[in-house]
């Protein structure tokens, strides 16, 4: 059976994620230690008792999903008493850099440091009222694309997310967001959902971030990942460092191309998937892009055991033949 890990990104932060695996299992408890550790505060206070505005904060939001993911992969290895054997990872967005601690090329001390370090960058980067985001359903890439082009007017708007066929999110200056959201509204019978965010991710409105986060990833201790990474650039698996480090370096200002990632692993030969940490975001998304695939999660202590039980099961299958 071949499967992938993939990792949520922000937006699936909620008071309280993870606690019931944190309470379960040694090997969850030691990830959330190691994350307070690095970062110099307790990131797990914050994730276990903290209002949902302290979590909203990008520098906070993204140390505390990587936390909560690899705390969630780690329980998972501990139920199963084995060590996890993906054909291959990927997360979306800030899920990259998760990807990247679970596959063993940086530790979870680096990871979170390097995501508190990204998170703050982004939300100095415009701004706060200056840039937005928007989701846009029902519109394939070339109409948004062209959407996008009409209301720019010299400023940024592009498409930013390509989440699935018709699940495409855009970003850059809030007046030129705003307008791509009035063309929308009167050409097209689309959906659009403003996104509650701090910062215009993933447009060229971010390229000061990713020359700082060059500077950043080269300070990583880093070891060759035990399996592929899908990368958001360019939905291609890497495995070697300095691929890996320009694909960082491009992702904080290029779109996550999500759709044609899970694409790729399909591609591949991939045939399950498995949403490790808070939420079913991807899960969903993967439903989308690969019609009657129904993907693993981890994220509650019943999901994690439901999804123990099936890897187990799967690989005493594969081992009888």
């Amino acid at each position: 059976m071949k499967y992938a890990l993939i990792f949520p990104g922000q937006g699936v932060q909620r008071p309280g994620m993870g606690r019931d695996i944190y309470e379960k299992y040694q090997s969850a408890k030691d990830v959330f230690e190691e994350a307070d550790n690095a970062l110099g505060y307790k990131i797990s206070n914050v994730i276990f008792n903290g209002s949902e505005e302290e979590l909203m904060l990008t520098e906070v939001a993204q140390p505390a999903i990587l936390t909560v993911s690899i705390a969630a992969m780690r329980a998972l290895e501990e139920e199963m008493g084995a060590e996890l054997a993906p054909f291959c990872m990927a997360g979306h967005s800030l899920g990259e850099y998760t990807s990247l601690v679970a596959a063993g090329a940086m530790s979870v001390s680096d990871g979170v440091r390097l995501v508190a370090k990204r998170g703050e960058l982004m939300q100095k980067a415009v701004p706060v009222g200056m840039g937005s985001m928007a989701a846009i359903v029902g519109l394939e890439l070339p109409d948004v694309s062209a959407v996008c082009a009409e209301a720019s007017q010299g400023e940024v708007c592009q498409a930013a997310n390509i989440n699935a066929p018709k699940q495409i999110v855009i970003s850059g200056n809030a007046d030129a967001v705003s307008r791509a959201v009035r063309i929308i509204d009167e050409k097209y019978a689309a959906r659009v959902v403003p996104m509650r965010v701090s910062a215009p991710f993933h447009c060229i409105l971010m390229s000061g971030v990713g020359e700082i986060m060059k500077g950043e990833l080269a300070k990583v201790a880093w070891k060759k990942p035990k399996c592929p990474i899908i990368t958001n650039v360019d939905a291609k698996p890497v495995t070697d460092i300095p691929d890996i480090c320009d694909s960082l370096y491009r992702q904080t200002f290029s779109p996550v191309m999500w759709c044609q990632s899970v694409l790729e692993m399909q591609k591949n030969g991939v045939e399950e998937y498995i949403e490790l940490g808070q939420g079913n975001v991807l899960t969903g998304l993967v439903r989308k892009i690969c019609k009657g695939v129904r993907p693993h999660l981890t994220g509650k202590l019943d999901e994690l055991l439901a999804t123990a039980d099936f890897i187990s099961g799967r690989a005493d299958t594969d081992a009888r033949g």
